[in-house]
């Protein structure tokens, strides 16, 4: 945590569940804090308890010009972003076929589209710079095709590819690129997906024990990190059987969810409700 002491974070999706425990874990190394997420209230409220430098940039990152505003402001700000950390994102479960196409492209525009337009504006200084790194987080869902989460799965399939290439094109220039995949966390990330109602929240991990994990990882220049025994053996276990036999189990577990309660809470900070 020391080497952010003094150096500034930007985190995406802040305002709950893995991205405030984030601005939390940073800021009590003495890291100065970009907080960005739709809800402008929650983060001027956790912004104001940091106890550290945080600047508040509210912003919707479903909208495709959202990434360029974000990082302009910075600009405008007269911000050097060290470390950005891109956790907004979310998931839906059911039936691909039923869920509507437009909440489904939303996800795909948020989870894939910003978090790859936000790390190109800012790795490009700190290429410059020689210096800086880029946590982006995925989840266990990104080693097997998921039926029933299939495209939430899918983005994060993406996000651990598109992650690992960045470390291997960065590292020789001084920026490191971690792809964070944890399990199941008990955050807000069930009730926005719909499974809150089947989950067992006490075989969860914490937003905390997962940024603990993710913030060691990328100081040991990791490309990605699983957090927790448990979900390691899960995830070594799947290579270890046909992909077929893998994607029926899943479809198995997952079918319970295919018919998910109507109401959902607001999207309003993202990947902090990531499992």
């Amino acid at each position: 945590m020391s080497e952010w002491k003094g150096r500034t974070a930007l985190v995406t999706g802040a305002s709950y569940g893995i991205g405030e425990a984030f601005a939390r874990a940073l800021a009590a190394g003495g890291a100065n804090l970009v907080l960005t997420a739709r809800s402008e209230d929650r983060l001027v409220s956790l912004a104001r308890g940091l106890g550290t430098r945080a600047e508040v940039i509210p912003a919707d990152l479903t909208r495709p010009t959202a990434p360029e505003e974000i990082f302009g402001e910075t600009e405008r700000r007269g911000l050097a972003v060290d470390l950005l950390v891109n956790n907004a994102g979310f998931g839906a479960v059911g039936d691909f076929a039923q869920l509507p196409l437009g909440r489904q492209s939303e996800m795909i525009g948020l989870n894939v589209g910003a978090l790859v337009a936000l790390s190109h504006l800012y790795l490009q200084p700190m290429l410059r710079r020689r210096s800086g790194a880029i946590i982006q987080v995925a989840s266990t869902a990104a080693f097997q095709a998921v039926p029933y989460f299939a495209v939430y799965a899918a983005t994060k399939a993406f996000v651990l590819s598109f992650s690992e290439a960045l470390w291997a094109e960065c590292a020789a220039q001084g920026v490191r690129v971690l792809a964070l995949c944890p399990g199941p966390t008990a955050t807000h990330f069930q009730e926005v997906a719909g499974t809150a109602h089947r989950r067992r929240r006490e075989r969860m991990q914490t937003a905390e024990e997962v940024v603990a994990v993710g913030l060691r990882a990328l100081a040991r220049g990791r490309s990605h990190v699983v957090p927790g025994a448990g979900n390691r053996v899960m995830v070594a276990a799947e290579r270890l059987v046909p992909r077929e036999l893998t994607t029926r189990l899943a479809a198995r577990l997952f079918r319970q969810f295919a018919s998910p309660p109507t109401t959902r809470p607001s999207l309003d900070g993202g990947t902090e409700r990531d499992a």
